[in-house]
């Protein structure tokens, strides 16, 4: 039996005995203080144009199952992934993929770009380059990569590198669904670039779905 045979029957095998994660997530408070929020240091000249977080109004959660799995069937890792530069604007902005998986950068604006990342675990630099000129770079270990142009400020997106393919991005209203979860027992991450990571232990059974309410804040914002 060739390798690729082997992998369907044990991605079969694993929808056999596998559950659903389902939810929702959601981000909770306002950026400032109490007092600034009725008035105050926002009402001067100084910070009038300053624009506070509505935690409320957050998207792009992603919510993953942490760590390697060694009661998971060998998985294939979709092999390319695409970040679209275009009006100077990184799209997607947050992207989560798994260990192995290799990013394309097309650049669709008029103007040179550069994409360059001084994250620990995934340092790279493309330089400066633009269309027809297409750039790849495969991410080998897990991590968080922030992601720049170094002659854009504002241009900036965030890749998550994962170590299993059981993740998820939250849909607009905040809602996920993770399916093909080999039953066991993990640790599921609801991340967001802006606030506090929360984890919980679950347990994933051979059919049906748990469901698991993520609601993230930071300690000592008001709630609203």
């Amino acid at each position: 039996m060739n390798k690729f045979l082997i992998f369907l029957v044990c991605l079969s095998a694993a929808g056999a005995n596998a559950g659903t994660i389902t939810g929702s997530v959601r981000g909770e408070g306002k950026g400032g203080l109490a007092e600034e929020s009725k008035g105050g240091r926002y009402d001067s000249r100084k910070f009038k144009f300053v624009e506070r977080v509505d935690y409320g109004q957050l998207s792009e959660f992603v919510i993953y199952v942490e760590g390697k799995l060694t009661n998971a069937p060998p998985f294939r890792a979709k092999t390319l992934q695409i970040v679209t530069q275009r009006d100077a604007v990184f799209r997607p902005h947050v992207l989560p993929l798994v260990v192995g998986n290799t990013v394309e950068w097309p650049n669709k604006d008029d103007i040179f770009h550069n994409v360059f990342s001084m994250s620990e675990s995934n340092p790279f630099d493309l330089g400066l380059y633009k269309d027809p000129e297409v750039k790849k770079v495969t991410f080998q270990k897990p991590g968080r990569v922030d992601i720049f142009c170094s002659i854009h400020s504002k241009m900036n997106c965030v890749l998550l590198v994962l170590e299993n393919p059981y993740f998820a991005v939250s849909d607009s209203s905040g809602r996920y669904r993770i399916e093909n979860v080999p039953a066991g027992v993990y640790r599921l991450k609801a991340w967001h670039e802006r606030l506090p990571a929360e984890m919980r232990e679950i347990t994933v059974a051979e059919s049906g779905e748990v469901r698991v309410d993520f609601v993230l804040g930071i300690k000592g914002l008001p709630q609203y």
